[in-house]
């Protein structure tokens, strides 16, 4: 295996032992980056070892040593790190037997990056950084916001864990579900927050983290059925674009869709359904993977969202549901639910509400949503998308100039 992918599939691993051993997400962090460093500065050389994981946490924990000892503090972790060292010259490369096994407490290193205590902005930054691997530059990018805010917003997270004891566990029975609601919850916006595309892509990033929770979980319904709907989700991601150009589902080339990944995220959704426990990521991959279909069945899209706004209470959901009630009982009826909510704020409301007032007839309308929907648009695709739609519909644009009379 080539160390870049070691570096994808392990840095989390390798971290969350590191974390276990000494309550410090920075000592480990530095740990691990030199065990990686020395790893891309030997293995090429010397080939890659039986066991890479265990090479990389026991060189990980020979720096972690060393940091301690030269620093001259916390002379306890030392001890409690070197007692099984042996005394003496360290070998050159630290040797595993490839039969040893590393506990994996990426879990536990989820749970304390998604904690309470900190604010979403910093659980979304921390998990990024430390189960993905991304680096401080990348996630500054992904959320465009300078170097230094991010640098500070990490720092502050991981001295807060720190001086504030936050225990580096899964938490007990009684919090879990709430607990798990908002590491989910963290993922699904690392997901949403890259769907749009961008220079790191962070929907990736999110399947990346949905995976090994969905290993160590295997039992909770909601944790397959969020990885099922990013997979079912992103399966679409070639097919979405044309030359930079946001293509609706209807017009995209289904040859393009991935199929292994729609399949894994059929079986996913199958096995969480037969946990006979139905959460709203559950609802929502459900319908997900009807929209895959054509003819799609919108009675039951509508009739899904319907029970997906009864638990939620979310206009968002509500939206949505609108969109199957105007594919059912035409836009009019959409244009009824639509109208009830308060989501001015929301860029898809009103690019929504703009193509059922289009369909309606009602162009005047349609070309003030779209132009709403447009100012609030993120990125390029959906600008170039909605600009097309309001040269489209300006003819029939009525400014505040407008007159009328005989």
């Amino acid at each position: 295996m080539a160390l870049d992918a070691v570096f994808r599939d392990q840095w989390g691993r390798v971290l969350a032992t590191l974390v276990g051993v000494l309550g410090d997400i920075e000592l480990a962090e530095e740990a691990v980056a030199e065990a990686f460093a020395v790893a891309a500065e030997r293995w090429p050389h010397d080939g890659e070892p039986a066991n890479p994981t265990g090479w990389l946490v026991t060189t990980a924990r020979h720096r972690a040593v060393d940091q301690l000892r030269r620093r001259q503090v916390l002379a306890a972790k030392t001890k409690l790190l070197a007692r099984d060292i042996e005394t003496g010259p360290q070998p050159p490369e630290p040797l595993m037997d490839d039969t040893v096994s590393i506990p994996d407490e990426r879990l536990e290193l989820v749970f304390t990056c998604c904690h309470p205590a900190l604010a979403l902005e910093a659980q979304v930054a921390l998990t990024l950084r430390t189960l993905g691997g991304l680096s401080t530059d990348e996630i500054a990018l992904a959320f465009l916001v300078p170097f230094e805010t991010m640098s500070k917003r990490l720092t502050r997270a991981k001295h807060k864990i720190r001086d504030a004891g936050i225990p580096f566990t899964v938490p007990p029975d009684h919090q879990l579900p709430d607990r798990l609601a908002a590491v989910l919850s963290v993922v699904y916006l690392i997901f949403n927050q890259g769907w749009g595309g961008g220079r790191v892509d962070l929907a990736a990033e999110a399947i990346h983290l949905g995976r090994p929770l969905a290993d160590l979980m295997p039992d909770e319904p909601e944790v397959l059925a969020l990885l099922a709907l990013m997979l079912l989700h992103d399966a679409r991601k070639t097919a979405r674009l044309r030359d930079g150009e946001l293509v609706p589902l209807d017009d995209q080339d289904r040859s393009l869709w991935n199929t292994r990944q729609i399949d894994e995220g059929r079986a996913l959704l199958r096995r969480a359904m037969t946990q006979r426990r139905t959460g709203p990521y559950l609802l929502q991959a459900a319908i997900a993977d009807l929209h895959l279909y054509q003819p799609r069945d919108w009675r039951q899209i509508a009739a899904l969202y319907e029970r997906l706004a009864r638990r939620t209470r979310s206009a968002i959901v509500e939206m949505n549901r609108a969109i199957a009630v105007a594919e059912i009982d035409g836009p009019e009826a959409g244009l009824t639910v639509l109208d009830r909510l308060d989501l001015d704020h929301y860029r898809y409301f009103h690019s929504t509400r703009a193509e059922l007032l289009r369909r309606a007839g009602r162009d005047g309308e349609a070309h003030r949503a779209y132009r709403r929907a447009l100012d609030l648009a993120q990125t390029e695709p959906e600008q170039r998308f909605l600009a097309e739609r309001l040269a489209e519909t300006a003819r029939y644009d009525r400014t505040e100039h407008d007159t009328t009379g005989p």
